[in-house]
């Protein structure tokens, strides 16, 4: 289908991309962008044309800042038509990243214990409430009061400024294992999630901001715990694969997102005029949530 953007969501991807340090996958637009909202205008002859139209958001490889972009049919998520573009521009990547992590690579269950790092972004606010609506309890590390506060209004359980706060102390003081651990630190931050993981954790790794390599990880307690250590993205995963995860998504947190119970945590919406400010804000880590640009 042909989507014309109203609106695209920023991730640091993008940032990533414009440094020349994550292209885009083979084959696909080396124009940045991986997620827009906006309105069907044409499609292909084997879809339904009774699509054309319809307001929706969805995850693309590339070409997110474009007026156009062509997506997957199966990659759509149709919204609501009272929902407001600008919002659903930044809800496909945050949340298809947390379903994943919680629930294709993680199978989290009722009363389990999540640990999510970083929790007041995008990606953080977005499996706090995937979490809290499957029945889990969590914990959430962050810097600031602010971002904390956010992370607790978004539902989650233990709060932690990791600037005044070593995590792995107050989890173990208040007796808090958890059996997945989403996070995009890594460096030092990988031995000392072993440590609070639960029996048969699961620790998902889907960036590396402390630091690409771990000087320090205790095998032995690796192996003790029957723990997995995971790498993720989901960029360059299969069109096939992206179905099934905007499928699933949908199918479990479909009526959610239809009666406003998802929120996609919009920091601010800038004008593409000022898409290289809103790169800027995002590389300064003070934002809360997500950034949008809209046309």
């Amino acid at each position: 289908m042909l989507v014309q953007v109203e609106a695209f969501g920023l991730n640091r991807a993008d940032v990533l991309q414009g440094q020349g340090k994550y292209p885009a996958p083979p084959g696909h637009s080396t124009i940045p962008g991986l997620e827009v909202a906006g309105c069907v205008v044409t499609c292909a002859e084997d879809v339904d044309k009774g699509l054309i139209g319809k307001r929706v958001c969805c995850i693309v490889s590339g070409g997110g800042y474009a007026e156009y972009v062509s997506v997957d049919a199966r990659h759509l998520i149709f919204l609501p038509e009272e929902a407001q573009l600008d919002a659903a521009a930044g809800l496909a990547e945050v949340f298809l990243t947390s379903y994943q992590c919680l629930f294709d690579l993680s199978a989290l269950q009722a009363g389990q214990r999540v640990l999510i790092h970083a929790g007041a972004s995008g990606v953080g606010l977005a499996a706090i409430q995937l979490a809290k609506l499957s029945g889990a309890t969590v914990a959430v590390t962050a810097s600031s009061a602010d971002k904390l506060a956010a992370c607790g209004e978004n539902g989650a359980d233990i709060l932690i400024n990791y600037r005044q706060q070593d995590f792995v102390e107050v989890l173990k003081q208040q007796q808090f294992f958890p059996n997945i651990i989403i996070d995009v630190v890594g460096g030092d931050y990988t031995p000392r999630n072993l440590q609070v993981l639960a029996l048969d954790g699961h620790i998902i790794q889907l960036a590396m901001l402390g630091g690409r390599y771990v000087t320090q990880l205790d095998m032995g307690l690796m192996l003790m715990k029957r723990a997995k250590l995971q790498g993720s993205t989901l960029r360059n995963r299969s069109d096939d694969y992206k179905a099934a995860l905007v499928s699933g998504f949908v199918a479990r947190f479909g009526t959610a997102l239809s009666n406003g119970g998802l929120n996609p945590n919009i920091m601010r919406v800038m004008d593409i005029s000022a898409v290289n400010d809103a790169h800027a804000l995002l590389q300064t880590n003070q934002t809360v949530g997500k950034l949008v640009v809209r046309w």
